[in-house]
């Protein structure tokens, strides 16, 4: 048995340091806020050291391929299939990992997951200092001793099936428990490749940040493979700085968006700002007798799809990622250029409004 273990120690190793050798990472284009950085975060990520299938420093490598900021290596504290092979050490993705990470310039949250029946489910602890601290019978307790170490608590995958047949969250007393004593702070509105219209809801009602997260358990790049995915699930979080310290800030005061799929997720007042920033409109370069011709630059990776336009305005424009769109409005037009951008989402049945101003 020792001698397996050293073997698949031996292995891990190798294959980590074989990836995270490389040294090419991915351009985001997703712009600030005015005031903070955007930081590309995912916070729920597995390794061998629950039920991963992954290194933990092959994590640091595939954050910095894919351009994020900060991810947090979130193993489970209650299920631990490999435990005949590999010895539990709830801390050990975090000590492994967090050198490699300071050498590839990326934020390593420490964190676990505490993997419970619904309710509760699944809740991610992070910024924790010890993990151990967390495996407890009691899941009250295991809450406390978490929230005693500073942690922000995101609820995990609410309308995950094998917990919730119909795949619809439920808010059960234990979660307006935890809400009440202001030990949530999060939900994952985006996971793997599911994602929960309700997290919304809850999350408006509450003062939640609304997440996104891979929960990867294997490879990201083999998850989700080009062309059918532009990007991984990642939570953008809105801070004053590119530090750990300013992205827990940032995260307890509620300040993301989510973001998979060419869709973003969120509250308004980030998701309008946001938006604005992507963009820009230019003044008409020509105009006959019934029409305005103007361009609208997207600066960023996300195409925004806007629908419902005015009449005798286009009813439908996309303007297409990193790209310029041209726009010929009637002159009939005398009411503003608004439209619904159906793939920004601010509610449970709202997207976001905007106006395009070309005058």
């Amino acid at each position: 048995m020792k001698n397996m273990r050293k073997i698949l120690v031996t292995s891990f190793l190798i294959a980590a340091v074989s990836f995270a050798g490389s040294g090419q990472r991915k351009t985001v284009n997703l712009p600030d806020l005015p005031g903070y950085v955007t930081l590309k975060c995912d916070f729920h990520l597995h390794t061998v050291f629950s039920d991963g299938n992954v290194w933990p420093v092959y994590r640091v490598g595939e954050a910095y391929r894919d351009g994020l900021d900060a991810i947090a290596i979130t193993d489970h504290i209650e299920y631990t299939p490999k435990k005949d092979m590999i010895p539990i050490n709830h801390n050990a993705g975090w000590g492994i990992a967090q050198g490699t990470a300071k050498e590839y310039n990326i934020i390593l949250v420490h964190g676990a997951e505490l993997t419970r029946k619904m309710p509760p489910g699944h809740v991610n602890a992070l910024f924790i200092q010890d993990a151990s601290l967390l495996d407890t019978d009691s899941i009250m307790d295991a809450y406390e001793a978490a929230i005693k170490q500073g942690a922000f608590l995101q609820w995990n995958h609410p309308g995950w099936r094998s917990q919730e047949p119909d795949g619809i969250p439920k808010l059960y007393p234990i979660h307006k428990t935890l809400i009440e004593k202001g030990w949530l702070h999060g939900i994952e509105f985006f996971n793997d490749s599911e994602y929960y219209p309700l997290v919304m809801t809850f999350c408006k009602q509450y003062n939640l940040a609304v997440m996104a997260n891979s929960d990867n358990h294997g490879i990201i790049s083999e998850t989700y493979p080009k062309p059918e995915y532009t990007n991984r699930p990642m939570t953008l979080v809105f801070a004053k700085a590119r530090t750990s310290e300013a992205l827990k800030e940032a995260m307890f005061a509620g300040r993301t968006l989510a973001y998979f799929r060419d869709m973003l997720a969120g509250r308004e007042e980030y998701a309008k700002p946001f938006f604005y920033q992507c963009i820009s409109v230019g003044k008409p370069y020509y105009e006959n007798d019934k029409t305005i011709f103007f361009e609208v630059t997207n600066k960023s990776d996300v195409p925004f799809y806007l629908v419902n336009g005015v009449k005798d305005a286009p009813q439908e424009i996309t303007l297409i990622a990193n790209g310029t769109t041209r726009v010929a409005v009637s002159k009939k037009v005398t009411a503003p250029l608004t439209y619904d951008v159906k793939n920004v989402i601010t509610g449970e049945n709202e997207v976001l409004k905007i106006e395009l101003k070309y005058k």
